[in-house]
């Protein structure tokens, strides 16, 4: 049995294909989407805090949960853990070092080993055996989150500076899986800022050891919303480093739905997880690939540095919020299964990414009902996105001719979203605007038509009729919002067209 269980894993492992765990999850989860399965099933309800999770999760940021207690933030995060596929370790490793791995990423153990595949084995552990929680309070310290030395292995005569004679905790756990921190904030602000270099640099530092171990895992963490006694303030150089998203609890029938499942119908995933590993994906399986228009990096800049100057805000969103807000973007991107980025993916990616990095004035906030104030900087990021499109579109627009774009617009916004391809093909003026916009990008920022992380893609905007299609419809909404704008044409009645909203809590007045 023994050797047929060896002779099973050494195929399996021949297979495999050591990926770090970001793109396992990018990669699974856009399997779902494709097969058009729910990504977080075992969550009820809060149909926008998954949509949150899931864009944060494509972005390969770590999801900061915000919300009182009680409302399912433990069981969303071990749902994230279940989205990961089974993969091997050495056997024995309490690090789950990946026998693909070369010695230098092994722990002082399994480096020790000429061979440590052949020597220990390998087995293969589940995404919920890759789950590692810490429990954040006041004895919350450096040991119950990076580890401890180990007595007996001193007592056998070990150099305490040895780091054999080191015994991993938390982090070490999680290595290749989930680290969640149930409430954050509750842990003292000098144990949290430990976690700078395990997300920022991916790795556990241990001075006393001389010794930097690389770390591959998702931080997922909780806290209740700020204001609320016995929390500690999380550094601003942390919660840059977070995607913040806030969980509210369920509406009464999901509540009541929640309640039966728990009493009468057992808990979901309440067992030991049964699998065998089917699929070993590769990098390029959990590639994006997503085109952005240089006009969309552009408006994302500019929403971004509104931020910076609103008189709204006490705190500005920093250099990481515009980039993570394109991450999101292209994220929000995938999540709808298009190819080209639109107006809406870029205002559902700029409240993620700026949630949790600015902040508003003291005078509105309203800490007696946090999720208010997640709604008025939520409603203000889209305020940024639309003006913007203002200072966009007072660039791109200056030398249009408003009588020749008004009917051009208006009919486009009397047709449904499929037809506008058609129609901008058809059209000599709206190919001409559109031939415009794109020599300006290539212009000034030396950009073609559109960017992409994956550069057969580009040329999938000449060859494929449907990439095609998806730019032209991406063009035909900027430029009508454009028009819009300029009061060229109104889109209140419009079918198809996303139009960015004006904040409504607030005579807005000027940004600047």
């Amino acid at each position: 049995m023994l050797n047929t269980t060896t002779r099973k894993n050494a195929e399996l492992l021949e297979r495999y294909h050591s990926i770090p765990i970001s793109y396992l999850l990018r990669y699974s989860i856009l399997r779902r989407i494709e097969r058009g399965e729910e990504v977080l099933e075992e969550i009820q309800g809060r149909a926008e805090v998954k949509q949150d999770v899931i864009r944060a999760l494509l972005s390969g940021s770590q999801p900061y949960l915000v919300s009182e207690e009680g409302t399912g933030k433990t069981r969303l995060a071990r749902s994230i853990s279940r989205l990961l596929l089974p993969v091997p370790k050495i056997a024995g490793c309490p690090y789950n070092d990946d026998p693909k791995w070369p010695k230098e990423r092994m722990c002082p153990r399994c480096r020790e080993s000429a061979d440590p595949a052949a020597q220990f084995g390998i087995e293969w552990i589940s995404g919920q055996e890759r789950f590692s929680r810490i429990q954040g309070n006041e004895y919350t310290n450096e040991a119950k989150l990076l580890g401890l030395k180990d007595i007996q292995a001193i007592a056998r005569g070990m150099s305490p500076k040895d780091p054999l004679a080191f015994s991993g905790t938390g982090v070490f756990r999680a290595n290749r899986g989930i680290l969640f921190i149930d409430e954050l904030p509750a842990i003292r602000t000098k144990v949290q800022v430990l976690l700078h270099p395990i997300i920022e640099e991916k790795k556990a530092i241990l001075e006393e050891y001389n010794w930097e171990y690389p770390l591959d895992l998702l931080v997922v963490s909780t806290g209740n919303p700020e204001g609320f006694s016995h929390v500690n303030e999380v550094p601003r150089p942390l919660l840059d480093r977070l995607e913040t998203i806030y969980m509210d609890l369920p509406d009464e029938d999901t509540e009541f739905a929640i309640m039966m499942m728990e009493r009468f119908g057992g808990k979901n995933g309440s067992g030991p997880a049964e699998f065998f590993p089917v699929e070993f994906p590769r990098m390029e399986d959990a590639k994006r690939r997503v085109l952005a228009p240089w006009w969309m990096l552009s408006l994302i800049n500019k929403s971004a540095r509104q931020s910076r100057t609103c008189r709204w805000l006490d705190k500005k969103a920093s250099i990481r919020g515009t980039t993570r807000a394109i991450d999101h973007t292209y994220s929000s991107t995938e999540m709808e299964r298009r190819r080209v980025t639109r107006l809406a993916d870029v205002t559902a990616g700029l409240k993620l990414a700026l949630r949790g990095r600015v902040q508003l004035r003291q005078d509105l906030v309203d800490y007696e009902n946090p999720r208010e104030t997640i709604r008025k900087i939520d409603e203000l990021s889209e305020d940024l996105v639309r003006n913007g499109l203002l200072d966009l579109g007072n660039e791109i627009a200056a030398a249009w001719d408003r009588e020749q774009m008004e009917k051009e617009a208006a009919a486009l916004v009397d047709l449904p979203g499929r037809e506008w391809p058609r129609f901008m093909r058809g059209s000599a003026v709206l190919r001409e605007r559109l031939q415009e916009i794109e020599n300006m990008g290539r212009e000034r920022y030396r950009l073609d038509r559109a960017v992409s992380e994956d550069e057969d893609l580009l040329q999938e905007v000449e060859r494929s009729s449907d990439v095609q299609a998806e730019y032209l419809m991406s063009a035909a909404e900027f430029i009508v919002n454009i028009c819009a704008g300029r009061k060229w044409v109104y889109l209140q009645d419009a079918r198809d067209f996303y139009v960015p909203k004006e904040i409504s809590w607030a005579q807005k007045g000027t940004w600047r």
